[in-house]
C-alpha cells in the first residue's frame, strides 16, 4: 500500500530526474541492451553459455566484489574533485573487453575484476558530483551497492521488489559493516578485503549480498561473451554497454539519494512508487 505523500510536489526538473532514475532502475535491464546490440534475443545468447564455466565465473565475480569493497574501505579519495567522466571509463573498459574478447569467454574471469574496479572509480566520481561525502563509510559502501542494482525488476509485481527493497537490505548490512570496522579500528580497515570479510561477519554478509545480485548481471554479460566469434571488437562493445549500464545505475542511485536530502526519504520513496506505476502503465499501453 502506497502512503499518502505530503501536500507538496517535486520541482519539474527533479520529477524528470526521478522518472529517469525509475526507468533505469526498474525497466532497463542489461540483457535487453545486449540483445539489441547483438541483433538477437538475449535468451538465444544465454543458451550458448558453457555450463562447466559456472564455478570459474562465480569465483571471478566474488573476487571482483571483494576487491571493490577493499578499495571502497581503504582508498576512495574523498578530496578528489574530478568531474565524472563516464565515457572515458567506458572507453577503458572497452579496451579491457577487447583484450579479453580475443580469448572469448575464457578471458572474462581475468578481465572482470579489472573492469569492476574501473567502474567503481567512475561510480565514486558520480557520487561526489551528486554531493556524497566519501569521507564517510556509508557513502563509500553506497558506491559498492550500485553493483547490486543492475537487474531488471519491471513487471514482476509490487514496486517493493525493486530498488527500495534491495536498498533497505543492503543499507542494513552496510550499517553493520560500518559498525564492525569502527569497532576494529584502523587496522581492520587497512586489511585486505578477504581478510576483513573473514574477520567481520557483517562485511562478509554485505559482500555476499552484493555478489549474489551482481552475478545475475554478469551472467548476462558472460552469455554474450560466449557467443561464437564474439572476438575483440565484440568484447569491447559489450564492455562499453556493461560500463554504461552501471554508470547509468550510479547516476540514478545517487540522484535519488540527493533528492532524499532535499525532500526527505519518505517523500521521494512515495514519488518513486508513483512514477514506477505510471511508467508501467505507459509500457502496457504501448503493447496494447
Amino acid at each position: 500500500m502506497i502512503r499518502r505523500a505530503p501536500a507538496r510536489t517535486l520541482a519539474p526538473a527533479h520529477e524528470k530526474a526521478l522518472f529517469r532514475a525509475v526507468e533505469r532502475l526498474e525497466f532497463e535491464g542489461l540483457a535487453a541492451k545486449i540483445g539489441k546490440h547483438a541483433g538477437q534475443p538475449a535468451q538465444k545468447l544465454f543458451s550458448s553459455l558453457p555450463g562447466p564455466a559456472a564455478a570459474v565465473l562465480n569465483r571471478a565475480i566474488e573476487k571482483a566484489i571483494l576487491k571493490s569493497l577493499d578499495l571502497a574501505i581503504k582508498s576512495l579519495d574523498p578530496d578528489d574533485r574530478k568531474k565524472p567522466m563516464p565515457r572515458l571509463t567506458a572507453a577503458f573498459t572497452g579496451i579491457t573487453g577487447g583484450l579479453s574478447g580475443l580469448a572469448g569467454f575464457a578471458g572474462l574471469p581475468v578481465e572482470l575484476p579489472v573492469t569492476t574496479l574501473l567502474m567503481l572509480r567512475s561510480i565514486a566520481a558520480i557520487a561526489r558530483h551528486m554531493g556524497e561525502d566519501l569521507s564517510t563509510m556509508e557513502a563509500r559502501l553506497a558506491c559498492v551497492e550500485v553493483f547490486a542494482f543492475g537487474g531488471y525488476a519491471g513487471g514482476k509485481g509490487e514496486v517493493e521488489i525493486g530498488y527500495y527493497a534491495s536498498r533497505a537490505l543492503l543499507g542494513k548490512l552496510a550499517g553493520q559493516v560500518s559498525n564492525a570496522l569502527l569497532e576494529r579500528g584502523v587496522a581492520a580497515a587497512a586489511a585486505p578485503a578477504a581478510t576483513t570479510a573473514a574477520a567481520a561477519p557483517a562485511t562478509a554478509a554485505f559482500a555476499g549480498e552484493v555478489t549474489a545480485r551482481f552475478s545475475a548481471t554478469v551472467w548476462e554479460r558472460a552469455a554474450a561473451s560466449a557467443a561464437p566469434l564474439i572476438g575483440a571488437i565484440g568484447g569491447a562493445s559489450l564492455n562499453v554497454i556493461f560500463a554504461n549500464h552501471f554508470n547509468g545505475i550510479a547516476w540514478s542511485h545517487f540522484t535519488i539519494r540527493r533528492l532524499e536530502r532535499i525532500y526527505g526519504e519518505e517523500f521521494i520513496r512515495h514519488n518513486y512508487a508513483r512514477l514506477s506505476v505510471e511508467r508501467r502503465l505507459l509500457a502496457n499501453k504501448g503493447k496494447a
